[in-house]
């Protein structure tokens, strides 16, 4: 049997005819991870001893037909900038190496209560910043497909380790991409849900505007089943929201015939790679072949969207990493000079000197500079503005169509350390994926299907609290496309 091709419903499907424990299977991912992870490096953490514990327990349960729930015994991986109580959380960060959560995160307690089995926690760019997961303190993560390749950022090592078949299904965050830019690197499926879908408790803060979680997963069904578990409205968090759609069910005779597609003039102009566009064509075509009416739009303010985004994102970064003080929580500078002990502002200096790395520093320094006296206007407010124009630019479009189809990324998977060096190069990774996160809308990336060659992927943008409609869409190309 492959274990390691597994998606949630076949092994739900398994252990309820008692052909597979929980143990088994988690046994199973813990040694492969052991063989694969020091080559890739997807995982920071691995919880080896607890997961088979948890294991053991489902197995329990499930003898005395007392299940917490469907995802009872299923292992899985959490990106580390969610908390789980008593674990270690880093962010991938030097400041925060040895930080461990006093709580966990409000999707962490609803996994906990159906009881999922945790395998570890996964690598990142440092603090959610970055399109390449090059960033992190604790090494890059390598892509599976391509080991000289970036798996994508900032969730490269859930995406990595979903695709790797190193865990069932991971958890990311999503503030302009990152898990849907590293989806379409690894092959895998990503899902970034609206706005205030999921709940941000517990959630180490970039942006907070922009900032959601979601589910990394190797197909459109597992997607849908994540989303079941892990949404709802959480009183903890002010962003979360109560709303009566609540179901992202995968219907078994859904069809795309007269489906609205929109095809955004913008996300098509040049910059785009020449495999992405012929890939793109190529699921453009298919839905058309199947009675979807293609319809051309053009949403001229997008063209700001990622100078918007990398105005506002940073001075929010600037205040939610202010807290990082080297005093509050985590590494802390101590010493002295000419015999006597750092004052308070030395040890600031020195701890965010050495616990914050080069591209958290620099984003801080953009934050902090658009928010400043006499730059607020002139920056900071105008993005505003223009992020207000976005929005209703998207929900114009919507009054039209039923959803909005786009490649994922304007490249394939690049090398490692071939953007390092170019940090406006490395930010246009996520010229196709910041408008929904400025917006708040819901997206899913999701391989495009072909033979050969590095992974390639889409998105499927939907109007608000649409998920269960781009799920359905998106399950549609996986179940009839070639």
């Amino acid at each position: 049997m492959g274990l390691e091709n597994l998606t949630i419903k076949e092994i739900q499907k398994l252990f309820s005819k008692n052909k597979l424990s929980s143990e088994e299977l988690t046994h199973y991912y813990l040694e492969r991870i052991k063989k694969i992870n020091k080559k890739i490096n997807a995982f920071l953490d691995i919880y080896e001893k607890e997961a088979l514990s948890q294991a053991r327990e489902s197995d329990k349960r499930r003898k005395k037909g007392k299940i917490l729930g469907p995802f009872d015994g299923i292992p899985c991986a959490i990106k580390d900038n969610i908390l789980i109580k008593d674990k270690k959380t880093t962010a991938a960060s030097k400041i925060l190496e040895n930080y461990i959560a006093p709580y966990d995160a409000f999707v962490i307690e609803r996994l906990k209560n159906e009881g999922v089995v945790f395998l570890g926690k996964t690598n990142m760019d440092e603090f959610a910043m970055g399109s390449s997961t090059e960033n992190s303190a604790f090494g890059p993560t390598l892509n599976p497909w391509d080991e000289k390749r970036v798996p994508g950022g900032s969730s490269g090592g859930s995406a990595a380790a979903v695709a790797a078949n190193l865990c069932v299904f991971a958890l990311g965050s999503d503030t302009g991409g990152s898990i849907r830019q590293p989806a379409a690197f690894c092959g895998v499926v990503g899902l970034k849900p609206t706005y205030g879908r999921v709940s941000r408790f517990g959630l180490i803060a970039m942006a907070s505007s922009l900032d959601q979680i979601g589910p990394i997963t190797k197909n459109v069904e597992d997607a849908a089943l994540v989303m079941e578990v892990i949404s709802g409205y959480d009183p903890k968090d002010s962003t979360s929201r109560k709303i009566e759609k609540t179901s992202f069910k995968i219907k078994e005779n859904f069809s795309v015939k007269n489906l609205k597609i929109g095809l955004v003039k913008e996300f098509l102009e040049e910059g785009l790679d020449k495999e992405i566009e012929e890939n793109f064509q190529a699921v453009v075509d298919f839905y058309k072949s199947e009675g979807a009416k293609i319809i051309e739009i053009s949403l001229s303010a997008v063209r700001y969207a990622l100078a918007t985004y990398y105005i506002i994102m940073p001075a929010e970064v600037s205040s939610n990493l202010a807290r990082y003080d080297g005093i509050k929580y985590g590494y802390s500078a101590s010493g002295e000079k000419e015999g006597q002990a750092y004052q308070l502002e030395e040890v600031y200096l020195k701890s965010r000197s050495f616990g914050l790395g080069k591209e958290v520093k620099r984003r801080i320094m953009l934050g902090a500079y658009t928010l400043s006296e006499g730059y607020y206007d002139q920056y900071y407010r105008k993005a505003v503005l223009v992020r207000r124009l976005i929005s209703q630019e998207f929900e114009k479009a919507f009054k039209d169509l039923d959803i909005i189809l786009s490649p994922t990324t304007p490249t394939p998977p690049f090398l490692i350390g071939e953007k390092t060096k170019d940090p406006l190069s490395m930010y246009m990774s996520d010229v196709l994926t910041v408008p929904v996160n400025l917006v708040g809308l819901p997206a899913i990336s999701l391989p495009v299907k072909k033979e050969k060659s590095l992974p390639v992927g889409f998105q499927i943008i939907g109007d608000f609290w649409e998920e269960e409609l781009i799920l359905n869409v998106a399950h549609f190309y996986q179940a009839k496309a070639r």
